[in-house]
């Protein structure tokens, strides 16, 4: 009877055994899916994380490529025609000269041509004036600005100031805040004795 109890104590450790092995593997079977749920769920936390970010950066892009589209049209409004008044500022400077070289003889004996040229001068400067494309005429005496002067030439003139325009050659001309052309001025080199 000892060995049946015996055999019946073993079989019933080794059932034992048996079944706590079969928990554990349930146990490792459960948590295995769970592990599996968890990583799966981080991996489309970090997609969509990453999908945001991405839609975010397009969506940055967008606005950016839209205002400098904006950006551009209103300049091409603005400034569109500069090329075009470039060109016609060779006009202005042939309508000077003409009306410069015309003396007081000239003037007497075809007064209604020379008038017409100068009708022509002034609608010339009205037209610049209506397209935002402004004179600048520097007086002799004024200070050279490198924004809006070109030195043609600098002599040393007595009775100046270095960097005085002493000559003005030929007049410059901005669109809105844009220079055309700077003035071309000569500029005295030497400083007043």
């Amino acid at each position: 009877m000892a060995k049946a109890e015996d055999r019946a104590a073993t079989e019933e450790v080794a059932a034992e055994t048996e079944t706590a092995q079969e928990g554990a593997e349930q146990a490792e079977g459960a948590a295995s899916p769970a592990a599996d749920a968890a990583a799966e769920l981080e991996a489309l936390r970090a997609e969509r994380d990453e999908l945001r970010d991405r839609f975010m950066r397009a969506l940055a892009d967008a606005e950016n490529i839209r205002k400098r589209g904006e950006r551009d049209r209103r300049e091409a409004e603005q400034y569109g025609g500069s090329k075009l008044a470039r060109d016609m500022l060779p006009v202005y400077d042939s309508l000077k000269r003409a009306l410069e070289a015309v003396s007081d003889e000239q003037r007497a004996q075809a007064g209604a041509l020379i008038e017409g040229v100068e009708l022509t001068m002034r609608e010339l400067l009205n037209v610049f004036r209506r397209h935002g494309i402004e004179l600048i005429s520097p007086q002799v005496g004024e200070r050279f600005d490198p924004q809006l002067h070109q030195a043609m030439f600098e002599a040393p003139l007595p009775d100046t100031n270095a960097g005085d325009i002493i000559e003005v050659m030929a007049e410059g001309f901005r669109h809105h805040e844009r220079l055309l052309r700077p003035a071309h001025v000569g500029v005295s080199s030497a400083p007043r004795k």
